[in-house]
């Protein structure tokens, strides 16, 4: 969480931005432990030291800078030569740099939160701090560094440069660059107007849905956030859901281990293409289908608790598809249970002009109505 505009957003927007952000606080603090957060501290001061004693920043004006000239990989992340790299939007123009694409590692002011430093009272640039919270708690180097793909440059690109400087080794051995997130194919952003929270999101789906629909776009590319798309990714998540009714998984002895497994984890192993992913999950329910159709329940239990295991990484497919095919539904459950049996009663009588009406009235309240052998089953449209 962003905070570096907290009491400017507050005053801004009012207070419904910072009701919001202490909620989302107290929610993370409250999961950290489940999620295996580690505390992040920072030891910014030093890491500027650092730097300064090494050559690689200057104490110009009343800030410090970083020198870009002293680093000769700067721009290897983004693929940029250092004489490409000019003074632009991405880029402040300061009068006490060097060089424009030199960048601010200690700030001076007394303005909102500022702390003490061998440079006066100030606070650290955004760059260092994510290089001084990374490498504080996952030391000088670790294995994934992720973020969206405008931070690319020249946020990453600055966060290489200090780190590695001041370590004398390699920041981070892989970097995971997410694309852009559109609200119906347009750049998501409060000036337009089409800003969207996931609180707002969860409105109207649900939290499994809202992951499955950005599962079904690889992290790297674009993703159009829309109602179509939405409704999309919850019709998925009930085809998967529907082949694994009625089957009864009981434990672990009940998931094989097939072809699918292999075609998963290889697709996973593929810069995580989880939409490749979904595919075989999508193969193994239409297979599971089949099974169930010839009564070959044995093998159809075991495909199924093999999807279901496959899934789990994903945060997908690990309700009872019983409530989630009928979650969302306004009837409560005993007034469709007492439909069905009406239903039923008339269908035995031959009244099937009264069954097909309550069938009709069900269908307007959102849910559908399977028959099969073993009895009647309802679910949500």
């Amino acid at each position: 969480m962003d905070n570096k505009n907290w009491y400017e957003k507050k005053y801004k927007y009012g207070e419904e931005i910072y009701r919001s952000n202490k909620i989302y606080a107290l929610n993370l603090v409250s999961n950290k432990t489940k999620l295996n957060i580690l505390d992040i501290g920072c030891g910014t001061g030093m890491n500027t030291s650092v730097l300064i004693e090494k050559g690689h920043a200057y104490y110009e004006g009343q800030d410090v800078y970083f020198a870009v000239d002293s680093y000769k990989e700067y721009g290897k992340l983004s693929n940029q030569r250092m004489e490409e790299i000019h003074s632009g939007s991405r880029i402040e123009i300061d009068k006490h740099k060097r060089n424009p694409a030199d960048f601010v590692l200690w700030k001076k002011s007394r303005e909102g939160l500022f702390w003490d430093s061998p440079w006066g009272e100030g606070r650290p640039g955004w760059h260092i701090e994510c290089s001084a919270m990374s490498m504080n708690s996952l030391g000088k180097n670790f294995d994934i560094h992720a973020g969206g793909i405008d931070l690319k440059f020249p946020h990453h690109e600055n966060e290489i440069a200090q780190s590695e400087t001041s370590s004398g080794t390699k920041f981070a051995n892989y970097w995971m660059h997410t694309g852009p997130l559109r609200i119906d194919q347009e750049k998501m952003s409060k000036s337009l107007g089409n800003f969207l929270t996931i609180r707002e999101a969860l409105k109207n789906f649900s939290s499994e849905v809202l992951r499955y629909f950005l599962l079904s776009s690889h992290y790297r590319s674009p993703i159009n956030f829309s109602v179509e798309g939405l409704n999309e990714a919850k019709s998925a998540l009930d085809r998967l859901y529907n082949s694994t009714l009625d089957l009864n998984i009981k434990s672990k002895k009940d998931i094989g281990s097939t072809e699918y497994t292999k075609n998963f984890k290889k697709a996973m192993d593929d810069d995580f293409n989880a939409p490749e992913a979904l595919a075989v999950l999508f193969d193994m329910a239409k297979n599971i289908n089949r099974l169930k159709k010839e009564r070959e329940f044995t093998k159809s239990v075991l495909l199924a608790g093999e999807l279901i295991s496959l899934a789990g990484p994903l945060g997908i497919i690990q309700q009872d598809p019983k409530i989630f095919l009928r979650e969302g539904v306004d009837l409560k459950e005993k007034e469709i249970e007492d439909q069905i049996k009406e239903r039923e009663e008339a269908r035995q009588k031959g009244d099937y002009s009264s069954a097909d009406m309550i069938r009709k009235n069900l269908l307007e309240e959102n849910i559908i109505l399977e028959d099969s052998k073993e009895g009647t089953f309802w679910r949500r449209r």
